[in-house]
């Protein structure tokens, strides 16, 4: 960060435009949570935000971004990891990011209301396995999506990371075929693309913030949503749910990233600590949602909350998707959609 202040014979001068530019940028607090350069202290201050605390899966992998910035920056950065208190809603986290109001964040499941370009991510069965979407999302398609956000909505991609495959979970019924979704009124992100697969399936979407989501089940306006097995205990939806259906319905594919114009500030070798610590921050989350996403460990963890665990046959429920869902969004994105099919082969 660059000195407001000139230093001539030992005595400091503060001009004019530099109180006019520390006026101007109150805004920014948030975003580094510093007092005015004339008062800051040595360690500049940022603010990592979440809209869920602790432990919700991309929680602990930013939480941990946080404590290792703040450690191999020697004293140079203080980074504070705020879960679920200074922003509790997706698109709030990720507009304070693109305005610099807060560093870095995540639009969480929200990605593709935020990032449309995500959308492709998303479809129903597209991405088949994890590793098909590592080596999409941390090869030439991930660096042009960086390249991309950077230019287009002025934030700088940390990493990539997912919220693992979504499957179903109702207060009603469990899901063995595309029928039993029928009529059933099912929460999804708010974002176009989630609507159409479950529509596309056969049930009633609903988007709905995260935060307005127990209480909806309580009160009956939805009977189910889905989520990854790694954050169902997290976000306590066994409350308000008995079934849990392994669908493999939608990967939720999403990224943690940050102000273009603070990363253009960085120095090179910050930029480098920063790229180190996020791919370490990326792994974590990973293995975290992966090694939970089998029907043995989803029983393991849902079963002694009440729920009742069951995988159904993908087959007809790909079919399905291929069918009614994916003609709606294979011309809309072309050389990406062609690649991504090419990479599950």
């Amino acid at each position: 960060m660059s000195n407001s202040f000139k230093q001539d014979n030992s005595s400091f001068i503060v001009n004019r435009r530099d109180i006019l530019r520390a006026a101007s940028g109150m805004a920014g607090i948030l975003a580094f949570r510093q007092a005015p350069v004339f008062a800051q202290a040595q360690a500049q201050k940022m603010v990592i935000a979440h809209m869920n605390p602790l432990p919700e899966s991309g929680s602990v992998s930013m939480d941990f971004l946080a404590k290792t910035l703040t450690e191999r920056s020697k004293g140079e950065l203080a980074v504070e990891f705020q879960g679920g208190t200074l922003l509790t809603k997706e698109i709030d986290v990720m507009n304070a990011v693109k305005a610099g109001n807060v560093a870095i964040g995540s639009p969480a499941g929200g990605a593709a209301t935020l990032f449309p370009e995500m959308e492709a991510f998303m479809v129903s069965y597209l991405i088949s396995n994890y590793q098909q979407a590592y080596s999409i999302l941390n090869g030439k398609v991930g660096e042009r999506l960086d390249k991309l956000f950077q230019e287009k909505y002025g934030v700088k991609v940390l990493y990539f990371y997912d919220y693992g495959f979504r499957h179903f979970w109702l207060n009603k019924m469990a899901i063995t075929q595309p029928k039993d979704l029928r009529g059933i009124k099912l929460r999804v992100q708010p974002s176009k693309v989630f609507a159409d697969c479950v529509n596309s399936l056969g049930a009633v979407a609903v988007p709905m913030q995260w935060n307005e989501v127990i209480t909806a089940s309580q009160q009956g306006v939805i009977d189910g949503a889905d989520l990854p097995v790694v954050n169902m205990v997290p976000l306590k939806a066994y409350e308000v749910s008995k079934y849990f259906s392994m669908t493999y319905h939608n990967y939720g594919a999403t990224l943690v990233g940050m102000n273009a114009g603070l990363w253009n500030k960085l120095r090179p070798e910050q930029q480098t600590m920063f790229m180190d610590a996020s791919r370490e921050a990326q792994a974590m989350v990973r293995k975290n949602t992966e090694s939970v996403d089998t029907l043995e460990a989803a029983k393991r963890i849902l079963e002694p909350h009440g729920m009742k665990v069951n995988a159904p046959d993908l087959g007809p429920f790909k079919a399905v998707a291929q069918q009614k869902l994916w003609p709606m969004y294979q011309q809309k994105y072309g050389a990406l959609w062609d690649e991504i099919v090419a990479s599950s082969k």
